[in-house]
């Protein structure tokens, strides 16, 4: 599901929101999902293995016994968040594919889109309330409140921080979208500003300085969406 198809206004379309010859959707939405779930891996098992880490330490002073499966569990429910997040996104992704597809002024106008699309991810990283959820992961990270010593509760503090960590970072996949999902630079470079959110002295500066680079990038994009001599 790699490469992609050249569309109106200069830009490729990813194969990853379109259904392969002989492909059934079912069979194209789990290649999908597949795929989802190792980038969604490869880019939150740095900051999760920190949170992991504090949790088995809450666990262990507690009881060791069952210290490996409840950790197994933690990480488990915390990805099956990220799994829903890529359920919803992949029919959005095709029904937005399918209607560039058909209309050749909508697919001319995605670059202009795109940028739109980063300023908005940008300008989320800037507020207030991407500080409240940052400051929620972090928490998480310590795991300040006594575990539950049972598999209904690792479950519970996987889901909890899987849903702090997505409505922190829906500014950052937000950018991986518009950016193109399977883009091996983009994802690495979300990685990276991701990790280095939840593991920096002061938080708040990196997610500001990530949210201004966004911005610049989108402003960037724009210009040269507008302006075909632009550089």
């Amino acid at each position: 599901m790699s490469g992609g198809m050249l569309m109106p206004g200069g830009w490729t379309l990813s194969m990853t929101w379109m259904r392969m010859p002989g492909w059934t959707w079912l069979g194209t939405g789990a290649v999908f999902m597949g795929m989802w779930l190792v980038m969604m891996v490869a880019m939150m098992l740095p900051s999760l293995v920190v949170v992991l880490l504090g949790y088995r330490r809450a666990v262990c002073r507690l009881n060791q016994a069952q210290l490996g499966g409840l950790t197994v569990l933690a990480g488990a429910a915390y990805f099956l968040v990220w799994a829903v997040f890529g359920a919803a996104a992949y029919p959005v992704g095709v029904s937005l594919a399918a209607a560039e597809l058909r209309w050749p002024a909508l697919a001319r106008s995605v670059p202009v889109l795109t940028g739109l699309a980063l300023l908005v991810a940008g300008c989320l990283q800037l507020t207030a309330w991407k500080a409240r959820q940052l400051e929620r992961c972090r928490e998480a990270t310590g795991c300040r409140e006594p575990p539950a010593l049972d598999a209904r509760g690792a479950c519970q503090h996987g889901l909890r921080y899987g849903v702090h960590c997505s409505l922190c970072c829906s500014g950052f996949m937000t950018v991986l979208l518009a950016a193109g999902m399977m883009d091996l630079g983009a994802i690495a470079i979300v990685a990276v500003a991701i990790t280095a959110e939840r593991l920096a002295p002061r938080p708040e500066w990196t997610a500001r300085a990530a949210g201004a680079v966004v911005v610049a990038t989108g402003a960037l994009v724009i210009a040269r969406a507008l302006t075909p001599w632009f550089p």
